[in-house]
């Protein structure tokens, strides 16, 4: 029997988790393989973790103070999974992701014939259409469409990424210095580092929309003081966060990434021309 631990985190979107969940246990279900789930609820006040454990008494829920944030977060449910015990898969997925019925088939299927050793990012499409890319493998800068064919990828977003046991071990958890975004982008480059194959399953594996609003700190719409405040929050766009980021590749391209960041929040209006 194998085992597979999918970790999860969440603040204040109760009924997106819960119909994450739902989807989530409403899987097609694979053949000797068990599934257990870890959830971080980053101290939300809408009775989120009440809400699951009343439907799903089975998930296990790391409490956090509201400071985790995305990646974070994440790392606390892998930490909690990776001591509880040795899992043969750990899944990332995001709560806004909702899964197809045979997504957890789709992925395991694709790790296995890359003879577990690869990362297998699963892409989404918008809910409307359920054709548009949203998330998943990207390389030479742009979304890979999930077209039929399983395609090696640069970088992954981490909506609904399979990492097995084998890259856990080489790899370990997400890097902790990233409060909120860049850990998934993290981890690829340090994947890349390893001559780890990453791979993106050939159909997509469940909806995910993309944000409707463009974010605050590079929103020429929002006051500049706004925008400046919005910008060193770990769910905006860190520059010490960006350059630690882009210090893997390159001194050179971390200093410029970092000085673009903050060229995009004072003249918000010059990027987007």
């Amino acid at each position: 029997m194998k085992s597979l631990a999918v970790l999860i985190t969440v603040f204040n979107r109760k009924e997106t988790t819960l119909t994450c969940l739902r989807k989530l246990y409403a899987q097609t279900p694979v053949k000797n393989v068990l599934v257990e789930v870890f959830l971080t609820d980053d101290g939300s006040t809408d009775g989120t973790s009440d809400a699951i454990r009343a439907e799903f008494p089975k998930v296990h829920i790391i409490q956090g103070d509201g400071t985790l944030f995305w990646n974070r977060g994440m790392y606390k449910a892998w930490e909690e999974a990776s001591h509880t015990k040795d899992y043969d898969y750990y899944l990332w997925l995001n709560d806004d992701t909702h899964l197809y019925t045979t997504a957890l088939e789709q992925l395991l299927a694709c790790s296995r014939r890359h003879d577990d050793e690869a990362i297998i990012a699963g892409a989404t499409v918008d809910s409307a259409s359920q054709s548009q890319p949203t998330y998943g493998g990207r390389k030479n800068g742009r979304l890979l469409p999930a077209d039929g064919t399983e395609k090696e990828v640069y970088v992954f977003n981490g909506n609904a990424v399979l990492v097995p046991d084998h890259v856990f071990r080489k790899l370990g958890n997400l890097d902790s210095y990233y409060a909120h975004s860049k850990g998934d982008f993290d981890y690829a480059i340090r994947a890349r580092k390893a001559n780890i194959k990453m791979v993106q399953a050939a159909k997509p594996v469940g909806v995910c929309d993309v944000h409707p609003h463009m974010d605050r700190w590079c929103n020429p719409d929002v006051p500049f003081k706004q925008r400046w405040a919005m910008l060193k929050r770990p769910n905006g766009m860190p520059p010490k966060e960006v350059f630690h980021l882009k210090r893997q590749e390159s001194l050179f391209k971390a200093s410029v990434q970092y000085c673009l960041v903050y060229l995009r929040c004072l003249f918000p209006k010059l990027w987007i021309k």
